[in-house]
């Protein structure tokens, strides 16, 4: 539905000049041509469009087209997008597909090169991504930095490789996204000083205000599984020039409800002035990017959003280019034909294969996950044995956990978990950060096996099996996305979330939470397809505690 050539009365709320007046705005051609003051009665509001500073839209499970049909409902215009989660599967090809997916609708994708694919060496990915690559997609003009340098122990130790991409930001005038959960005191300042100009993984405020002082951006993450916004808002106030919004991860039932709205919204309700919250909701992601979309000022791009008001904040309107994308919680942005590119060659499993021969330690070391963070502790548990093998421990919450290759046929790997509460059966997700291996937690080895064999028959998606129970949502793009429309997706998701639930989980979001147990660039212990890792010393550790 296009509208370009209109005009809008509203109270603008003018970020630069920290005023709200009556306005009347001027829309000619997709650009604003004029803004001025008026004495005619206004009723709403208007004000530049919301940027997500950092997610992965993958983990949204839908291609960008389709994620665009859903974010533009709650006034998000835009988004900084690392496609490091399909690049490990696609490589360059992957990084691609998104572009030109992105380009088929009206939403400004901001797409950044991969820097870190695969993750790490202790696992199996699909692709890698080198430097000349890097190099490659830097000089492009829809890259628009370097994504998130997850492997800090590269940078503190002159990784060639990794210094090499960095430098390659740096000539292109482009900036570093960081990622080092934990990390402060002179390691963090080291890793600041090589470059990098931002982090959205701080959990604590003494580690965001560490980084701060020395010069970082930090990033008030509040996705479907990490969320630290309580723990970080309180820096917005003294720090708004150095502080943005974003997600990382948001599956698709979440972004249905909220996005970058819900942020400023808890942000009002804590008392912070409208002006600092907007323009870390607003104006900050656009300068440090250098992105091309407006900000509500005459000759930009007619990018904004109309609200009835600060204090509700109910986006009615969403605008992008002058065109109505969005109306009063309806998308306007029409499903596009998109194709499937995939590599998944795993064939399927038998219970047998997830076996633990019991052996003479007298405890184990087990991942302890914890709700609504992608770190983890380490705890030591005695083991349940039965017939010589490990079991589940459902009493004591202990379960196993398994990753399985999906690129060449492998033995599962194999550990244990606590905190994930089920009672009974399995669930399993091909969203397994970072190389999208199947990961898999489960009561008893048949529910396992059969969890992780209807992602093998889909080649990617969620699952849950319990006995004769079972429920998919097929993800058929590069195994971690569907080309399904939004909606239905989400409702899918729902479903299988609910499900989840069922079996007796307490966790908020339980395959988010389950996707990052792989993730090994974030401490303490997780697993890979190679094995048990400790993120701490980097590097593979036994099953036995003792």
């Amino acid at each position: 539905m296009k509208t370009e050539n209109f005009t809008i009365l509203a109270n603008l709320i003018d970020i630069f000049k920290k005023e709200i007046y009556p306005a009347e705005v001027v829309v000619e051609n997709g650009f604003i041509k004029k803004i001025s003051r008026t004495d005619k009665p206004v009723t709403n509001y208007i004000l530049p469009g919301f940027t997500d500073a950092h997610i992965h839209v993958e983990s949204s499970m839908l291609i960008p087209s389709e994620f665009a049909r859903l974010a533009v409902l709650h006034g998000t215009v835009a988004t900084i997008n690392d496609p490091h989660e399909i690049a490990n599967v696609m490589g360059v090809a992957g990084v691609n597909y998104m572009i030109e997916n992105g380009k088929k609708v009206p939403f400004y994708f901001n797409f950044g090169a991969p820097s870190c694919v695969p993750a790490t060496v202790f696992e199996t990915a699909g692709a890698a991504i080198d430097a000349k690559q890097i190099d490659e997609l830097l000089a492009r003009k829809e890259i628009k930095y370097l994504t998130e340098m997850m492997n800090y122990p590269g940078v503190l130790m002159g990784e060639e490789q990794v210094l090499e991409k960095i430098s390659h930001a740096k000539k292109h005038n482009k900036p570093v996204d960081g990622h080092a959960p934990g990390l402060i005191g002179d390691n963090a300042i080291h890793y600041i000083k090589a470059g990098i100009s931002t982090d959205h993984e701080c959990f604590t405020y003494e580690e965001a205000l560490h980084k701060l002082k020395h010069g970082m951006k930090i990033l008030i993450r509040e996705g479907s599984a990490a969320k630290n916004f309580e723990a970080l808002i309180p820096l917005l106030n003294d720090y708004t020039d150095n502080i943005m919004f974003c997600s990382d991860d948001k599956h698709p039932n979440d972004l249905v409800r909220n996005h970058i709205d819900a942020l400023v919204k808890r942000a009002l309700a804590k008392g912070i002035d409208l002006f600092k919250i907007l323009q870390v909701a607003c104006l900050n992601p656009v300068f440090h990017y250098g992105l091309d979309h407006g900000l509500l000022r005459e000759g930009d791009p007619a990018d904004f959003i109309v609200i009835d008001s600060p204090k509700n904040f109910k986006i009615l309107q969403t605008y992008i280019k002058g065109e109505l994308v969005a109306e009063n919680g309806k998308s306007f942005i029409k499903k596009v034909a998109a194709d499937i590119i995939n590599d998944f060659n795993c064939k399927e499993k038998n219970p047998a294969d997830f076996l633990i021969p019991a052996s003479s330690s007298k405890k184990i070391k087990v991942i302890e996950a914890l709700n609504g963070q992608l770190i983890t502790r380490t705890s030591l548990e005695h083991p349940k044995v039965a017939h010589g093998y490990i079991e589940s421990d459902v009493e004591k919450d202990v379960l196993k956990l398994t990753v399985v290759n999906r690129y060449k046929e492998a033995k599962p790997a194999l550990a244990f978990i606590k905190n994930f509460g089920l009672k009974s059966g399995a669930i399993a997700s091909c969203v397994g950060h970072d190389s999208h291996n199947i990961i898999a937690v489960g009561t008893n080895d048949k529910d396992i096996c059969e969890a992780v064999n209807l992602i093998v028959r889909a080649k990617g998606g969620l699952s849950v099996a319990d006995g004769e129970k079972h429920l998919l949502l097929p993800l058929p793009v590069a195994g971690i996305m569907t080309n399904a429309d939004a909606y239905e997706v989400a409702d899918l998701y729902t479903q299988i979330d609910a499900a989840a639930k069922k079996l007796g989980t307490q966790l908020d979001a339980p395959f988010m939470t389950l996707s990052f147990m792989a993730l090994l660039v974030i401490p303490q212990l997780k697993l890979s397809d190679l094995g048990l890792f400790d993120g701490g010393s980097f590097k593979f550790v036994e099953l036995g505690g003792d």
